[in-house]
């Protein structure tokens, strides 16, 4: 038994996609999809799956899974897309219905907050077979109450909660975020081994430097900039609130919200338009003096 990973970068939003799959019987899961966006026209595409769509055909795989780490908010997944080409079953962790009922509440959107739109939603620890390999979903809360790893064959895939080590760890500052909760997933992730393959979802490339989308744990323990292997709970939950109190808005946090926590479903109307919900905070500006005219 082997596992073949293959990475696709979408340099616009710095997100990896991966191609996961059994040699022996090229069973297959996709995991993070990106769907093209650009903001300025309101414009989708997909220019970006269909490339992977070309390497899934090429190497004649058999994709059985779209798996999402969790609710991305800096880009729009596509995985419908490649549900609708591939007939694969699309999931993600269980606790995306928290994010689901508080973004349907905050931002009035008229969507199922149940899951509903996913074919499985995975509890912690549960695992399922990729062909002949065995692949385990991990929760690790704190950056999102939704976030998991799935692990297979000495491999994880992190998701947000962990970057490459000179950039750190996730911001918690979402709802549903929390340092503690994020410090005790990485150890969690600590814990499978040092030897132990972690895969990114973005590589922000700092200083310039070339791109990389995997390290170990190892490496984690030894020069994450926010968490290293003696780092107290304490001091990293001061480390990162300091630094989340710094870090401005994602540029597609209510476009991608609105779209990845409906399962990727573009929200129609009756007349089958598409529109987004941008919330503006607008007191300030309301309660000036009007002018005599």
């Amino acid at each position: 038994m082997s596992v073949q990973i293959h990475h696709f970068f979408h340099q616009p939003s710095s997100t990896f996609t991966y191609v996961v799959y059994d040699s022996a019987t090229l069973k297959a899961m996709i995991i993070d999809p990106v769907l093209d966006f650009d903001l300025a026209s309101g414009t989708l595409s997909t220019t970006s799956a269909e490339a992977i769509l070309a390497f899934i055909d090429s190497h004649h795989l058999d994709v059985e899974w779209i798996l999402e780490t969790h609710a991305h908010a800096d880009h729009l997944t596509s995985a419908q897309y490649f549900k609708r080409q591939l007939g694969a079953k699309l999931a993600m962790g269980q606790h995306i219905t928290q994010v689901q009922q508080h973004f349907a509440n905050t931002l009035e959107l008229n969507i199922k907050t149940d899951g509903s739109q996913y074919d499985h939603l995975f509890h912690d620890g549960e695992t399922f077979k990729l062909g002949q390999l065995q692949v385990k979903v991990m929760a690790t809360p704190g950056h999102t109450s939704d976030s998991v790893c799935y692990i297979v064959q000495g491999n994880a895939f992190v998701g947000d909660t962990l970057f490459m080590p000179d950039s750190g760890t996730a911001r918690c500052d979402f709802p549903g975020g929390d340092a503690n909760q994020l410090y005790h997933s990485i150890c969690q992730i600590f814990e499978l081994g040092d030897e132990t393959n972690l895969y990114m979802c973005h590589d922000y490339q700092p200083n310039g430097r070339e791109l990389y989308w995997k390290t170990t744990v190892a490496e984690q323990k030894k020069y994450n900039i926010h968490l290293k292997n003696r780092t107290t709970a304490h001091d990293y939950v001061q480390i990162r609130r300091t630094r989340d109190a710094s870090l401005a808005v994602p540029k597609l946090l209510y476009p991608s919200i609105q779209v990845n926590i409906n399962a990727g479903l573009i929200p129609l109307n009756d007349s089958h338009n598409s529109f987004l919900k941008i919330p503006l905070t607008h007191d300030a500006i309301f309660s000036l003096p009007q002018k005599n005219a």
